[in-house]
């Protein structure tokens, strides 16, 4: 082979992306995705190769062990390819445009995610992971690149015969909207209910994502029905997640999925969404049902976030790694014997008869902490926890992606807020400002959002998800403090997004806008996966914002967002529960509460602890609209279609 270039920092080593930068030293002759490397590929007469990861992805490091750090491997590469490296974390819109590819050849995805393209950006071929030689039946990497550059030079219309085929898949898929019908939401209750594990709780067999906007539907679904087999399977849901290894019971916070149907072994990288949404389902939880396990939970979670993942000056970071010292789990698990060291025989044989710590191991021959086979009181032994927990933190460290997303730390933002609202604990409200200024300092220019930031540089700018989970953070601020400003900041980030991102033929939001890069065709992502979708996060928002505004746009946006996710949704319901929610609260108005007030100043010392769906505006009072009664503040009360008389207590709310 001609090209025998030994790279010590290949084109990645100037990139901000913890993913990229793992592969900087790679022997393969990376390029980040730029309009050089299609050059290059076109002049070169080469196929480009695609790789798509993200930092904290436990294949993605196998792959990279096996085949990228493999001088043969790189050697192929770099003598018939064009090599490029995406993180899917900073450009959702590739991973969106290519997933969708790698599922129109495969039916099916994941990570990492492997593309090849024709230097005009088209797709050829597509998989995911591929072991460096063949291995399970599996085509090994290096007998494909040899296959594909065979084929490039010798057959190169039968190789990119896919190409139109797939192309026009993608583009003409039917996008169209529906019927606004309550029956969606009986029909998503019917196979939630057929998909539910009465055993140890959840909705499919393993992997067991947490999935916690799921829960936050079917609580909203109780609350308006007092369906009691809906209020059991959220309960043994979220129970049996806090007792098994998918929550870390000695630092707190959850891991991203069960590999098993008991919730016993995670898969243990940690996601700062995953842990944003569970804390707003275990905040739901505790608020309807006064258990004190939920409230510590989502105490627990939160105080890992704030302890590990937030930097100094207030933003999130994205993950921790599941691997520690090339082993996935190890920084997790435990033996008896060195938990008797720590603790003493007497306190150690305790803590390991509570937590399942036995020389037989439930992981590889060690043990994951669990309470799977007694109560759920993740409070006893508190001190102990501190002391394993101190201990714990000797260990080789994880790796943390250390970037800081926009759309992530909206989540994070607003399940503080949700945390502050049923606990009053300050601490959480004053996080959550603290990151959402860091948010409105670093990733936003005046003008547009950015999708993350590290060392002070900036990625590219926003997506749907941005604007989206950004108004959601925003809506949350509103009802934790009522301040306008961040009302007001809501609507405008609305009006961006149905500028920038709204697709005025069809309806619905594209997942990039008209200031992002051009891709081979434009996607709306409308499920509800591991994350709710941009376009059901918008139909949630915009139902709030209706209420909120009184505005007939806000009105309109709502009725056509929602008939285009009723279209969306109609196969299959139950995957497009933020959307479900949204349907609700338009068929049955969320509680909605007026407070009429002489001076806005005193929004600040009233004790508006509310239900957590509930919406709440301050108006000026003392109007012919809202009269103040007894000349005092008064609360106009609104459940579903009903209005209570102004009273100048809040009444009691369910």
């Amino acid at each position: 082979m001609g090209n025998k270039k030994n790279l010590t920092r290949n084109r990645l080593s100037d990139q901000t992306s913890p993913y990229l930068l793992q592969h900087a030293n790679n022997p393969v002759d990376w390029y980040p995705w730029c309009e050089e490397a299609f050059e290059t590929a076109e002049r070169e007469d080469k196929p480009v190769f695609l790789s798509i990861g993200y930092s904290t992805c436990h294949w993605c490091h196998v792959m990279a062990h096996e085949s990228f750090e493999d001088p043969e491997v790189a050697s192929l590469l770099n003598e018939y390819f064009i090599s490029i490296k995406v993180d899917r974390e900073e450009r959702p819109d590739l991973d969106s445009v290519y997933m969708s590819v790698c599922q129109a050849f495969t039916g099916n995805g994941g990570w990492p995610m492997t593309i090849f393209l024709t230097p005009d950006r088209n797709p050829f071929f597509a998989g995911t992971f591929f072991p460096k030689a063949a291995r399970y039946g599996q085509i090994g990497l290096t007998e494909l690149l040899h296959i594909i550059h065979e084929k490039w030079m010798t057959d190169r219309s039968t190789l990119l015969k896919p190409v139109d085929e797939v192309l026009s898949y993608l583009n003409g898929r039917n996008e169209t909207g529906g019927t606004l019908d309550e029956k969606l939401i009986l029909k998503a209750i019917g196979i939630y209910k057929k998909n539910y594990d009465s055993l140890y709780g959840g909705f499919s067999g393993p992997p067991k994502f947490p999935a916690a906007h799921n829960l936050l539907f079917l609580m909203k679904y109780y609350e308006r029905n007092s369906d009691q087999e809906v209020l059991q399977m959220v309960e043994k849901t979220l129970q049996q997640m806090a007792r098994g290894g998918l929550f870390d019971h000695v630092g707190g916070g959850f891991c991203r999925y069960s590999t098993d149907r008991f919730y016993l072994v995670p898969h243990f990288e940690k996601m700062l969404y995953d842990n944003a949404l569970l804390i707003h389902a275990y905040c739901k939880a505790y608020q309807m049902t006064g258990n004190s396990v939920y409230c510590e939970v989502a105490e627990r979670t939160a105080a890992y976030i704030l302890r590990e993942m937030t930097a100094p000056e207030g933003g999130f970071y994205c993950a921790q790694d599941a691997d520690s010292e090339g082993c996935e789990g190890l920084f997790y698990l435990f033996e008896p014997e060195e938990v008797i060291a720590l603790l003493g025989v007497e306190a150690g044989e305790k803590w390991n008869s509570r937590y399942d710590i036995t020389k037989k191991g439930n992981f590889e021959g060690k043990s994951i902490p669990n309470l799977l086979r007694g109560p759920l009181d993740i409070a006893e032994l508190e001190e102990q926890r501190q002391t394993i927990y101190e201990y714990r933190k000797q260990r080789v460290p994880l790796h943390r992606d250390d970037k800081i997303l926009t759309s992530w730390n909206a989540l994070m933002v607003a399940a503080l807020c949700q945390l502050y609202r049923v606990t009053g604990k300050g601490k959480w409200l004053q996080a959550a400002e603290k990151a959402w200024h860091f948010v409105m300092d670093e990733l936003y220019d005046g003008s547009a959002l950015y999708v993350s930031t590290r060392n002070g540089k900036w990625s590219g700018k926003g997506f749907l998800d941005d604007y989206a989970y950004g108004i959601y953070a925003l809506l949350a601020l509103y009802g934790a403090t009522y301040k306008e400003e961040y009302r007001e900041m809501a609507e405008q980030f609305c009006e961006k997004a149905v500028q920038d991102f709204h697709d005025s033929e069809k309806q619905g939001f594209f997942l990039y806008g008209r200031e992002n890069e051009k891709l081979i065709f434009r996607p709306k992502e409308t499920y509800d996966g591991a994350l709710p979708s941009g376009n059901s996060v918008m139909a949630y928002n915009l139902v709030q914002l209706a209420f909120l505004t009184g505005e007939k746009r806000y009105e309109e946006w709502t009725e056509n967002q929602l008939a285009f996710m009723s279209g969306v949704a109609e196969e299959y319901p139950a995957g497009y529960a933020m959307f479900l929610m949204a349907l609700s609260d338009y068929f049955h108005g969320p509680e909605k509460i007026t407070v009429a007030v002489r001076d806005r100043k005193e929004i600040q010392s009233l004790p508006l602890r509310v239900p957590l769906d509930a919406l709440v505006r301050v108006v000026q009072g003392d109007t012919k609209e809202y009269p103040l009664k007894n000349d005092r503040t008064t609360y106009y009360v609104c459940q579903g279609h009903v209005c209570l008389p102004p009273e100048n207590e809040l009444p009691l709310l369910s």
